[in-house]
């Protein structure tokens, strides 16, 4: 699955990401600034916040009618009654709703506060107004990065888009990968034979969620400007598969 070595350098110089921006060129010049040039097999791995900036995932809560249901948990929430409205047209489920707290399962099957929306590191002239959605659809924003990467450096790279979560029965936030090209997503160990000899029945590796926590961990979630890093020392021979392969089933899903 490895090698020895796991380095994970972060890209600085990325100026503020608007939308319609050119965030593959971006990349692309950050990576050769830093005289970072990719091999095949290294993973980039790059934050939600700028994925949906670039392709425009903003929304303006003053355009949004409130229905009943989200003047309904926003009474029991605590939270503004147009930004529920927000969260309800992004998911497929609502799970838990309780002062200050609103989790739902979004339409990609992610499992995240607030749908995935954020306000955080938005640009100030916003004044609150607007929020920043999920990417349309993770897994084609991470291969079209990927392609003009490949491309570029005439490399075959992994590219993972990151966002944060919290976890149930534990403190904190940790990365995880929500958009995922050209890396199997999810290991399949099982049938192997640990070091006794005994053969696994029960072993799927969150292969890409391990390097995207561990990437954020580098990159940062408040102010420390780092919205990409590559990780190189990672290697795998099982096919790529999306991030949409780490979704449970619901029938599989033994907490809701």
């Amino acid at each position: 699955m490895g090698e020895h070595q796991l380095t994970i350098t972060p890209l600085g110089g990325i100026p503020p990401v608007r939308q319609d921006d050119d965030l593959s060129g971006l990349l692309i010049a950050a990576l050769e600034r830093g005289g970072v040039a990719p091999r095949n097999q290294d993973i980039l791995a790059v934050t939600q916040k700028i994925v949906s900036k670039a392709e425009g995932r903003y929304l303006d809560l003053a355009t949004v009618e409130p229905s009943p249901r989200a003047r309904e948990l926003a009474a029991t929430t605590g939270k503004d009654p147009h930004l529920v409205e927000a969260i309800l047209a992004e998911s497929a489920e609502v799970l838990r709703a309780k002062p200050h707290v609103l989790i739902a399962a979004t339409r990609h099957g992610i499992v995240l506060a607030n749908a995935g929306i954020d306000q955080s590191n938005l640009e100030t002239e916003d004044h609150g107004r607007r929020v920043l959605l999920l990417p349309e659809d993770p897994d084609a924003s991470a291969l079209r990065i990927k392609q003009r990467l490949d491309a570029h450096f005439q490399v075959d790279i992994g590219v993972i888009v990151t966002d944060s979560a919290g976890r149930a029965w534990r403190l904190g936030t940790i990365g995880l990968a929500i958009g995922v090209a050209g890396v199997p997503a999810l290991l399949d160990r099982r049938g192997e034979l640990d070091l006794a000899g005994r053969r696994l029945e029960v072993y799927e590796v969150g292969f890409v969620d391990g390097i995207a926590a561990a990437a954020v961990l580098v990159m940062g979630e408040a102010a420390e400007g780092w919205p990409a890093a590559l990780v190189r020392g990672m290697t795998w021979r099982a096919p790529a598969r999306p991030a949409s392969a780490l979704v449970r089933p619901r029938q599989e899903d033994l907490f809701r």
